[in-house]
């Protein structure tokens, strides 16, 4: 008999699935992501995993998780406390336990509370018994025995077996909140197509966990999110930052007239943008270097050779990388940098978010060493600020710092798959008439040297790290020559402040205090500004995508307002750079924990600021 239960309508939802590396916490969180994207929900994500590759089973360490935000309305961040915790073992249910809202519902895996995962986790005795979780609405799932039962017949070790529980819990997710489970099902077909077995095994694991969830009176109730309205009509999918950058990269090069070249090696967070590539042979060609040094070579090389050249990485790579920039700002050469940020410094918390290379991108090298830093804001900005940043280094010969950060990268959202006429114009364009050729000559309004293939007849020229001669290229050792060139690379630099657009201030024009972010911070301060509007305070709000060189109406905006605060994933980096440039005093709020701001924790700020 059909389980009769009431229905309650939701604007917005935030879930953590959590448990053991092993047990499927992101795959989980991803396909309950697609089914409620294709469902016409707003959705945004972001994964947690352990710093240590192999965390001990079962502990707090080990802990494994993912979180979504989805919902009817504009969503910008994946959320703040959670509404429901889908928790496979005990330790995840004390990481994440305190997180989860008063009244929120807590999904666990009732097999996996013995006495040896309890102790594992530091729990004196059960939480499901004990009073612990009263606060919450428990719902106790045997998701093991579900899977058991499920796949009988099916030529399959308990172990493979046992590994079939995360979809027992998404097929009661999925009625839980009204998800169809069509398309998790063609995820499943798509994933396992050359494991029959574990293919029918799974399918049969997420209806299981449905019909329990249909059947078996648990639930008293169960929950409903409309599509989000408004949005721009079009083809969407759901996309990670990471995915987002590859895309960028190939549909600038293919803008531009150009072959893509991506030199890079393997590094957290970065690594899926070298993957994601290597997908598309027709349009790039990829080289995993034996080394960071080694993949900015070759995509120097590349540059030189006519290509748009890339390089992906994190901030330990950029460390390596940084001689190899100064060559190609001597050089003047299209180059984008790729930095999906990560806590550091040396390995530091590979897996885990920040915002802390911003000194190093502008001022990480020796020398006298300008170049172009973008910062993407969301996973969908991630493809935009690429493009733009291929555009710069094109037009402008010049490397450009791309940052992300590893909440953007591998977070994700509902992305609108732009045409290709809807993208900015750039074209290569490569000098070919040897007829008044110099390598070092530079047009007028952009001060870029010319584009110069290597066997193009009449045009041969030296490259080198050594300083190039004013117009000629050749090596030069002249002190004068030397400030010349220093200055025209420097001026060149400052000059795209022109192609910067107006700063866009959401909020009133009378308002008292402007929280100024850049980068993944983006979505949570608008969360809290609107908050805070909602509740009558006069706040506005921007983030900066321009970081070198800054926006050239940034001091008048800032000199607009009483009150400005700087939310950071830093200890104030661009805070103190708004202090060096402007000798403005701003307030600053910063979190190095590895983790992204709650929107109360910036509300907070403000009213402190405010007196409030």
């Amino acid at each position: 008999m059909t389980n009769q239960v009431n229905t309650k309508e939701l604007n917005k939802v935030v879930i953590r699935f959590a448990g053991d590396s092993g047990d499927g916490m992101l795959m989980t969180g991803d396909q309950f992501t697609m089914a409620s994207a294709f469902m016409g929900n707003d959705v945004c994500t972001i994964p947690d995993y352990p710093s240590e590759i192999r965390a001990p089973a079962g502990t707090v360490a080990g802990v494994s998780g993912f979180q979504l935000c989805f919902g009817s309305e504009g969503i910008y961040t994946p959320g703040d406390k959670y509404d429901a915790l889908v928790a496979m073992n005990p330790a995840a249910v004390k990481v994440s336990s305190p997180h989860l809202k008063d009244g929120g519902l807590i999904i666990v895996n009732e097999d996996s509370f013995n006495a040896k995962n309890l102790k594992k986790a530091e729990y004196a005795d059960n939480p499901l018994t004990n009073g612990g979780l009263s606060k919450f609405r428990v719902y106790k799932i045997a998701m093991v025995k579900l899977a058991q039962e499920a796949v009988v017949g099916l030529p399959l070790t308990g172990k493979q077996v046992e590994r079939c529980k995360n979809f027992v819990a998404l097929g009661a997710l999925c009625w839980l909140y009204g998800r169809s489970t069509d398309q998790t099902i063609k995820g499943i077909q798509k994933r396992f197509k050359n494991k029959p077995d574990f293919l029918k095994a799974n399918i049969a694991a997420l209806q299981a966990g449905w019909n329990f969830a249909e059947k078996a009176g648990v639930f008293d109730i169960k929950y409903k999110v409309k599509p989000t309205t408004g949005k721009k009509p079009g083809t969407y999918r759901y996309i990670t930052g990471n995915v987002a950058v590859a895309m960028g990269l190939v549909a600038a090069a293919r803008k531009s007239g150009t072959r893509l070249f991506l030199g890079s090696y393997p590094i957290t967070p970065a690594t899926e943008i070298l993957q994601e590539l290597t997908n598309h042979p027709k349009f790039v060609t990829v080289l995993q270097a034996e080394d960071e040094i080694a993949g900015i070579g070759s995509a120097i090389g590349a540059a030189f050779g006519g290509a748009l050249a890339a390089t992906t990485t994190s901030g330990p790579g950029v460390s390596l990388k940084s001689e190899f920039l100064g060559l190609a700002v001597m050089l003047e050469l299209p180059l984008v940098i790729i930095n999906v940020q990560r806590g550091g410094p040396s390995t530091g918390l590979p897996t885990k978010t920040e915002q802390s290379d911003l000194f190093q991108a502008i001022y990480g090298r020796h020398g006298e060493c300008p170049l172009v830093v973008l910062a993407a804001a969301t996973p969908n900005d991630c493809f935009d600020i690429t493009v733009e940043a291929a555009r710069l280094a094109i037009k402008y010969m010049t490397p450009v710092i791309v940052l992300t950060e590893g909440a953007l990268g591998q977070g994700a959202e509902a992305w609108r798959v732009p045409k290709m006429h809807e993208l900015p114009e750039m074209k290569a364009v490569f000098r070919t008439n040897p007829e008044g050729f110099f390598p070092y000559s530079r047009d007028k309004n952009t001060l870029a040297r010319p584009w110069a293939v290597p066997g193009t007849i009449g045009l041969e020229h030296r490259i080198g790290s050594l300083e190039k001669e004013d117009i000629t290229g050749a090596t030069s050792h002249d002190p004068l020559n030397h400030e010349t060139m220093t200055r025209y690379r420097a001026d060149k630099i400052a000059g795209i402040a022109k192609e910067i657009p107006p700063t866009v201030i959401h909020g009133p024009a009378d308002a008292k205090v402007f929280v100024l972010g850049w980068g993944g911070t983006r979505g949570v301060i608008q969360l809290a500004v609107e908050n805070l509007q909602k509740q009558g305070v006069k706040a506005a709000w921007s983030t900066l995508r321009h970081l070198s060189p800054l926006p050239p109406d940034l001091k008048s905006v800032i000199q607009r307002y009483p009150k400005v605060l700087i939310p950071e994933y830093n200890l104030g980096q661009l805070w103190t750079l708004i202090r060096s440039e402007y000798l403005i005093n701003c307030e600053k709020i910063n979190k190095v924990q590895g983790r992204p701001f709650q929107a109360e924790e910036i509300e907070t700020a403000v009213k402190k600021l405010l007196g409030a």
